[in-house]
């Protein structure tokens, strides 16, 4: 853990990964990067490949002075809406840090109610790295979410499309309905959901 005087002069990024699929968690993570250590390659995860992700998330936990990331359930998407529910995952994020930050930037137009100074910046997983460095933890971390779910609902092909709205998504729900971790408050299942009473 840093001393408190010195986290003071410190930025967190903070991106979510989720939003968009009808089904399973939204993520968040919450970056301080090394100004000592540049890491090489930080974009916005949805430029990279996964295998280009997964050797950066590796180089992010190492060299990062802080990083977490933390989820807001498939019932809290539901029960608050997929937006409050993302807020909320970025609130848990930076919350789980080892110090505050006397800054975080969030990517996008909306923020979490946080006890430091916030900045909003749309793009900002493309324009600034510590941005994009949380984009990639969270991205790799629900990812790695989703094909543990694959596991336990493996008629869905969450190993593959990760819970998008896919052709193969549709298909799968359309022949087995909705399972616990689709998003009910999601209009697509709940047309499916309808169809099935």
């Amino acid at each position: 853990m840093l001393p408190a005087a010195d986290s003071k002069t410190l930025a967190g990024g903070v991106d979510e990964a989720g939003r968009g699929p009808l089904a399973g968690p939204v993520y968040a993570a919450c970056v301080v990067l090394n100004p000592a250590h540049t890491i090489a390659g930080l974009a916005d995860s949805k430029q990279l490949s996964e295998k280009q992700r997964d050797v950066l998330a590796i180089e992010i936990k190492h060299h990062a002075l802080a990083w977490a990331i933390a989820f807001a359930t498939v019932e809290e998407i539901d029960r608050i809406n997929i937006l409050q529910a993302s807020l909320l995952a970025m609130q848990r994020a930076v919350q789980s840090l080892p110090f505050t930050p006397e800054q975080v930037l969030i990517d996008g137009k909306h923020s979490p109610r946080l006890d430091c100074e916030v900045q909003t910046i749309v793009n900002g997983d493309r324009l600034i790295p510590a941005i994009s460095a949380a984009s990639i933890l969270a991205k790799t971390a629900r990812d790695a979410e989703m094909l543990r779910l694959h596991q336990i609902y493996p008629h869905y092909g969450f190993d593959r499309h990760k819970g998008y709205p896919t052709k193969a998504h549709f298909q799968a729900l359309q022949q087995h309905g909705a399972c616990e971790i689709h998003r009910q408050s999601f209009a697509p299942v709940k047309a499916v959901i309808h169809q099935m009473l």
